[in-house]
This record gives C-alpha cells, structure tokens and sequence, in this order.
C-alpha cells in the first residue's frame, strides 16, 4: 500500500517525465510515440520504477537509447522537481508490455472456435 506522499511523488514525477519526453529529449526518441504509463517510487523515494509503453513495435530500440542516456534524463527531472523534492529519485525504466499482451490476448480469443448454442441449450435457460 502506498502512502499518499508516494503517490503524490509518482504523479508528479509520471507528469515531468512524459513533459521531458515532449521537450527535452526529443531528441533521443524521434518519432516514436512514447507514454510514461505508470511510475512506483519507493518508500523512501530514492529510486523511481519507470514504466514505458511505446506504440510500435519497432520503437523498442528507442528504449535502449533512453536506457543509456537515463543520466541526462534525471538531470532534466531534477531541473524541474528539485524545488519539490529533496532528492532526485534513481530512475529505473521499464519496458511496460501491458498493450500488446491485451492485443495478444484479443487475437487468441478472436481465433477461438465457439460452437453455437443448440436449441435445447436454449430453452433450458
């Protein structure tokens, strides 16, 4: 269970994030379609837990680039919370895979093969 400091800090930081991608880095993802879509910071608030969620499949290379470069990224971050936050958090990213595991899952429910229901099936209903 979060405390409400935490999910303060976690909107806050979900927010600059998806900002900083917008501004600052653009650079770094090009035209990738990027969502920060979800951020867990732990007790203290010392390390961020990132999660990612890029639209294509072929942008995941792009994850690597902000992998490397996450250094630049907390700078950026710092530069905006460090009026808020004592201590700028460790960012830890995450690839968040929760989009094409639902797609996954709707194509394997869509192939099911479902017989019809018979009559009498019916009518016991």
């Amino acid at each position: 269970m979060e405390s409400k400091r935490q999910q303060k800090y976690n909107k806050l930081i979900q927010k600059e994030l998806g900002e900083i991608f917008q501004r600052e880095a653009k650079h770094m993802i090009g035209n990738a379609f990027l969502t920060v879509s979800r951020v867990i910071i732990s007790p203290d608030l010392s390390v961020a837990r990132v999660y990612l969620s890029f639209l294509l499949d072929k942008d995941k290379k792009v994850f690597d680039t902000i992998e490397d470069r996450k250094s630049e990224i907390r700078k950026h971050l710092g530069n905006r919370i460090g009026k808020s936050a004592r201590i700028v958090p460790e960012l830890a990213l995450f690839m968040d895979e929760s989009g094409s595991y639902a797609q996954h899952m709707d194509k394997v429910i869509s192939s099911l093969d479902i017989p019809e229901a018979s009559e009498e099936d019916e009518e016991e209903n």
